[in-house]
């Protein structure tokens, strides 16, 4: 279901595209069929119409001021040609910032008309450029505006109050304009915030989907791979022994249908414990140290020929993880060494005590004659070093002298 959600976003957001600035539309790849320099919207053709408005009336203010000074009227017109120009020139102001703001510097140094557009341009350039563009322009018109008042002084206000209005106005408008670019910024961060959580959500699903996997292939091959070797001896048995006397085939029909029934129970279980997502500790009772010498028993009437040494101070105060990760250790073992060296005596070892930790090992001499190789062979080893990794200890395996294979691990107890 999460899934689904990144989908239907964009289309919310196309609903309401035309209350948006064209910069945060291209931002959010709302328009993704058009390339380039992304439409105006229905917001920005409004606020463009009441930027030119206001850079008219404000001209248009300054136009009287003009008509009242001293200076010749080719000057005064001018004055007012360059105001007029500059306010056309508003509506190009979402295309080229940082050139139009560079540009009104001059104008406005000139044309006391083209103040208005210099400031709705300045605005424009603190709202789409940063701050070092903003610094740059805003620092030059401020330090002419000293010279432009002792040269065009107004008539009606002092000098030091033009030159504080004048400021004033300035610092306002970056302050706005820095105002509107960090809500903006803001929402940006809030776009890129909810992605990387949908990222990180999707990676967690399938980081949890793998561990499902990884959980139910150690289980599957932990608990059935040793049910089907059984199987497999002792239907090997009926197979190369079919005059063998009516009691023992009657026998060995017995242990391979309750294998059987065990495996499909052990399955079931399996399976009910990770639909629950109940942890190792819950749902169905798991083995422990103590059924090591029913496991030994059960491979024994296999056929199998095992030799049990265990050397454990108290056994009852093994903790659950360690005694059932020694167990899987064993069982695999033993599995292991039906499948690729049947008839050998294997030997299972387990010694330990509290603060020293257990000891685990399995081993079995090489077989006589050659073995069939078995597919998917080392993959219960490989899950065996994780289950001793994760509770702590060490897991090594690999061939002796003289020929055969051990499985040693050591599990921390105490």
């Amino acid at each position: 279901m999460s899934g689904d959600k990144p989908q239907h976003a964009p289309q919310a957001f196309t609903m309401r595209r035309w209350l948006l600035p064209s910069a945060l539309v291209q931002e959010f790849d709302l328009d993704p069929e058009r390339s380039g320099r992304p439409r105006r919207t229905v917001r920005d053709w409004v606020v463009d119409f009441f930027c030119f408005l206001l850079a008219v009336f404000i001209g248009l203010l300054t136009a009287e001021t003009v008509a009242a000074e001293d200076i010749p009227a080719s000057l005064a017109a001018v004055d007012q040609i360059l105001g007029a120009l500059a306010c056309a020139a508003v509506w190009l102001r979402r295309r080229w910032p940082v050139g139009l703001a560079i540009a009104m510097v001059p104008v406005c140094f000139v044309s006391s008309t083209a103040n208005g557009a210099g400031l709705v341009v300045f605005f424009t350039l603190a709202v789409h450029r940063p701050f070092r563009y903003v610094a740059w322009v805003g620092g030059t018109s401020l330090a002419l505006t000293p010279l432009f008042f002792w040269l065009r002084p107004d008539p009606d206000i002092p000098y030091g109050w033009a030159l504080f209005v004048a400021a004033l106005l300035t610092g306002g408008t970056v302050g706005w304009g820095m105002f509107v670019r960090s809500k903006r910024q803001l929402m940006l961060s809030l776009r890129d915030r909810a992605r990387r959580a949908e990222t990180e959500a999707r990676l967690r699903a399938e980081q949890a989907q793998r561990l499902a996997r990884e959980a139910i292939a150690r289980e599957m091959h932990d608990v059935l791979a040793h049910r089907l070797t059984l199987l497999s001896v002792h239907a090997g048995a009926l197979e190369f022994r079919p005059d063998a006397p009516r009691e023992e085939i009657a026998r060995a029909a017995g242990v391979i249908r309750e294998s059987a029934h065990e495996a499909l129970q052990d399955l079931r279980e399996i399976i009910g414990v990770l639909r629950a997502g109940e942890s190792d500790d819950a749902g169905r009772p798991q083995p422990t140290l103590a059924a090591l010498e029913a496991l030994v028993t059960e491979s024994r009437e296999a056929g199998m020929k095992v030799t049990l040494d265990q050397r454990v101070t108290d056994p009852a105060a093994v903790p659950a993880s360690v005694g059932r990760t020694a167990y899987r250790i064993a069982q695999e073992g033993l599995t292991n060494a039906r499948k690729h060296a049947p008839g050998t005596e294997v030997t299972v070892t387990v010694t330990g005590a509290p603060g020293e930790g257990l000891s685990v090992s399995v081993r079995n001499p090489a077989p006589e004659g050659e073995v069939p190789h078995v597919p998917g062979s080392g993959q219960g080893l490989i899950g065996l070093t994780e289950r001793a990794t994760l509770t702590g200890g060490r897991l090594e395996h690999g061939p002796v002298p003289g020929g055969g294979f051990d499985v040693r691990a050591w599990l921390p107890w105490g």
